[in-house]
């Protein structure tokens, strides 16, 4: 079988240790029949202090024709002082741009063994397992104007535009349509309608996507700060949320409080599908960040990453025995009472970061042979 060309992005902070854990994964994976291909580059700071800027050009140009991308994390107040347009993020954003990846996919999970670390009662989030779609290339980051204009006299006004056309709220819906029909048949779409006028577009054309293309799949609609009060309240009640640009991230960031740990969380970010080969261009992280803080002091939890790796057997290669299987190692382990620091709980045996890598991999490549 022909290797499968993937590009790793380490970044900085805690992005190489946890990275490194992906490659255990790969091997596993290698001498089950299902080689991958792995060039290694630079993003973010790392790739500031031996570019100038936050990624190349020739860096860029591996993203590109890789069929998929793992990414770390990028920044730190090293770079605190750099100028803006070359400031580690930059290199993410670059990314998500030149790659056109415009669906945001970040699955909110809640393992039975994590379930008492949650913010919330056990009961609200045992078995939790959300997906949010976020559109990630429009809205109010994106819009135009967006400046801050000296008024005079002390005065001064910012402004941020927020814009969507129909095409960009098609393609987000039937992306999340379509996922919803691997799940459990339901789209919450959210937005702010009463108040908003691309909430008014967005539910219209959300609501004509679902009665056009999928009347198999159940649409409800729901004002996006309700939907963020009924995410604490009761978050069982959702499957897939879709939703936009500006509320797709805070919604997704309370959503992650529900699961126990930051360190827990994978996501997506995919483009569409190309025309002649159907191939989307993709990438995938943790969404835990550089943490600079315990940043190569073997502590960091790589399980955020590891998942990020089976989103990518899922949706790149639609490899979905192994990422199930995948899946299944890292709730085994957890339920072993195998722990990183940030996910300790009394009773449980705490292990680093090259611990963790090495338990999940060797239940992985069990499972797989069984």
């Amino acid at each position: 079988m022909a290797a499968r060309k993937l590009l790793l992005l380490p970044g900085d902070g805690i992005g190489p240790e946890t990275m490194a854990e992906v490659g255990k994964v790969l091997a596993v994976l290698g001498r089950a029949g299902s080689p991958f291909e792995t060039e290694t580059a630079l993003v973010g700071g790392a790739a500031y202090d031996a570019h100038g800027q936050s990624i190349s050009d020739g860096d860029m140009a591996l993203a590109m024709a890789a069929d998929a991308v793992l990414f770390g994390a990028v920044g730190g107040p090293k770079w605190d002082g750099v100028p803006y347009e070359v400031r580690p993020e930059a290199g993410l954003l670059r990314l998500r741009k030149d790659m056109a990846l415009f669906a945001n996919l970040r699955p909110a999970i809640c393992y039975p063994a994590l379930a008492d670390a949650s913010s919330l009662k056990r009961e609200l989030v045992d078995g939790l397992d959300i997906l949010i779609v976020r559109e990630l290339t429009g809205g109010v980051y994106f819009g135009e104007p967006k400046e801050i204009v000296d008024l005079g006299q002390g005065q001064k006004r910012g402004v941020d535009t927020q814009v969507y056309e129909t095409y960009e709220i098609e393609r987000i819906a039937r992306v999340a349509f379509e996922l919803a029909r691997t799940r459990h048949g339901k789209v919450t779409s959210m937005e702010k309608r009463n108040v908003m006028k691309t909430g008014v577009l967005w539910n219209e054309v959300v609501s004509r996507v679902g009665r056009d293309e999928y009347r198999d799949v159940r649409l409800e609609h729901m004002l996006a700060d309700a939907g963020g009060m009924q995410l604490v309240r009761n978050p069982k009640q959702f499957d897939v949320i879709v939703t936009d640009n500006l509320f797709g991230d805070m919604l997704s960031d309370i959503a992650a409080m529900l699961t126990g740990s930051l360190g827990m969380l994978p996501s997506a970010s995919l483009g569409a599908p190309d025309s002649s080969t159907g191939r989307r261009r993709a990438l995938y992280e943790p969404v835990h960040g550089s943490a600079p803080d315990i940043a190569g002091t073997g502590v960091a939890n790589p399980i955020a990453m590891i998942a990020s790796l089976a989103m990518m057997l899922r949706y790149s290669f639609e490899m979905t025995r192994e990422a199930e299987a995948l899946e299944r190692a890292i709730a085994a382990v957890l339920e072993e009472g195998t722990r990183t620091a940030d996910i300790m709980a009394p009773g449980c045996r705490q292990v680093g970061t090259a611990e963790m890598g090495d338990a999940v991999a060797a239940r992985f490549e069990r499972l797989l042979n069984a």
